[in-house]
């Protein structure tokens, strides 16, 4: 449980920081704009983590400077033309005015993704569709590849969820045995899908990011690094 949350700035790094009941000090720079925050037990005080912060520096400027230059993705208008990513292939956008009918978005002919909607839609509604068009399928494969890796760790995972979030590819609620999946994993590839389902399944037999932890990504999926950085690629 978080106890404390504050702001630590190390030269001209803003650290956010997390006490909470753990046992060592844990640091991530998150995408896409190289957020940096520690985790960190309850009784380590602040010139210790800023010690700890100052050491880890260099990593933490070569991690904010790859994030920063990645490519991006520029914000989608949803109109006829534009490169989507669906499953880790890239599609172009065609648009169809109904004048009747659901809104929904189609394959098609494996290169065109069909968007059918009223003219005068607003983008922030058909940016709505492509939603639940990504979750539709992500729903489809998400129960097999859980089940499938379950096996594997020999874990029993009672509910999986989807939700839009803006820092990580997912979570897990280890008191209700849940994993938590971000709803742009619908624009990755299936192994970099299985990456953060294994991750999160692996929370269920190690609470933290240990050796422990790293040990059992290491023996399921050897290419595990090399999943998390196509991941972090951004489309």
């Amino acid at each position: 449980m978080v106890t404390e949350a504050f702001k630590l700035n190390v030269l001209d790094v803003e650290i956010d920081v997390i006490r909470k009941d753990i046992k060592h000090l844990h640091l991530s720079v998150y995408p896409p704009n190289g957020r940096v925050r520690i985790a960190s037990p309850m009784d380590v005080n602040e010139d210790t983590i800023r010690l700890f912060a100052i050491n880890k520096l260099k990593w933490i400027r070569n991690n904010q400077k790859k994030q920063i230059n990645q490519i991006r993705q520029t914000p989608r208008e949803y109109i006829a033309g534009e490169s989507h990513w669906v499953l880790g292939k890239r599609y172009l956008l065609e648009i169809e005015y109904i004048t009747s009918g659901r809104h929904e978005v189609l394959i098609k002919n494996k290169k065109f993704l069909l968007l059918k909607i009223r003219k005068g839609t607003s983008t922030k509604n058909r940016a709505n569709v492509f939603d639940e068009f990504y979750r539709t399928q992500l729903h489809a494969l998400l129960p097999e590849l859980i089940e499938k890796w379950t096996k594997k760790i020999k874990v029993s995972c009672e509910e999986y969820a989807i939700l839009k979030m803006n820092t990580k590819w997912g979570s897990c609620v280890i008191e209700k045995n849940k994993i938590i999946l971000n709803l742009e994993l619908a624009k990755k590839s299936i192994p970099e899908i299985e990456y953060v389902i294994l991750h999160e399944l692996t929370h269920l037999l190690e609470r933290n990011h240990n050796h422990s932890f790293i040990n059992i990504l290491d023996n399921y999926m050897p290419d595990w690094k090399n999943r998390r950085r196509n991941l972090n690629q951004r489309l």
